[in-house]
């Protein structure tokens, strides 16, 4: 998609859908990217949710002294039966860790879980200018503004001069933790979260609901989607916002 601004062409670049550059092109030549835009993912440990729901039955178990009972499949009825007594402090047991691509917005919300361990990308040691980073910042593309829409150009506009700025203070040798001060809630950040089962199901129950920011709901309700789908025993009493779009979840991916 070309742009003719005067003489100056805006070319949008897509990778597998994804809008990735705005790109200036004069006279065929390639005068540089704005800026980067990039959605959301979510990169789910590869699990075994058998033996996940297993050793959480034992653990129970050991409590009633009834490890006879076990077979196949007994813990289905036994992790039910103890969530709606609301004994949870077995789940504890087992815990699951994932990785995501988020705002700054996302992780602040979510860190606020005090269960849960977090490893994030710290702005105060990132230099996006340099060449590591491939010289830009990388902006989360908002999931509650509609791209071409008037307020989707002003938020691009915005980050496009906040990006230029940010360069222009780290020419001037201002150091990360001096450029972090003009980020937005909009930069990109890598997140490894982990939490024990327990955990999972209350940040779940909360943040997979209506009143939860629509940027945490777009990464969080496909995974608990996966959770439901691979243990419901555990997690089929959560309730989510089934009225969000899916077509705006976030992409989720399986890692080892």
């Amino acid at each position: 998609m070309l742009t003719l601004i005067y003489n100056l062409f805006v070319k949008k670049i897509f990778e597998g859908g994804m809008l990735i550059y705005y790109c200036c092109i004069f006279n065929n030549v390639l005068i540089r990217c704005i800026m980067k835009i990039v959605d959301p993912v979510i990169f789910v440990e590869n699990y075994d949710s058998q033996r996940i729901m297993k050793n959480i039955e034992r653990a129970c178990r050991t409590c009633y002294k009834s490890e006879n009972l076990i077979t196949n499949d007994s813990y289905q009825k036994l992790l039910r039966n103890c969530i709606n007594r609301g004994h949870e402090s077995i789940l504890e047991h087992e815990k699951i860790s994932v990785r995501m691509i988020c705002d700054i917005g996302v992780y602040k919300d979510l860190t606020r879980h005090r269960f849960a361990s977090f490893s994030i990308e710290s702005t105060r040691y990132c230099n996006y200018s340099k060449d590591k980073f491939d010289n830009e910042i990388k902006f989360i593309k908002p999931v509650h503004i509609e791209e071409n829409s008037e307020i989707y150009e002003v938020w691009k506009k915005t980050m496009e001069n906040i990006e230029q700025n940010y360069i222009e203070m780290s020419k001037l040798d201002a150091k990360p933790d001096q450029l972090r001060m003009i980020l937005p809630h909009s930069t990109a950040a890598e997140v490894y979260m982990t939490a024990n089962i327990r955990e999972w199901r209350h940040i779940l129950s909360l943040r997979c609901s209506k009143m939860t920011h629509p940027a945490v709901r777009q990464l969080l309700i496909p995974l608990l989607l996966k959770f439901q789908n691979d243990m419901p025993e555990l997690f089929d009493s959560i309730e989510y916002d089934t009225e969000f779009p899916r077509d705006k979840f976030a992409k989720l991916e399986i890692i080892d």
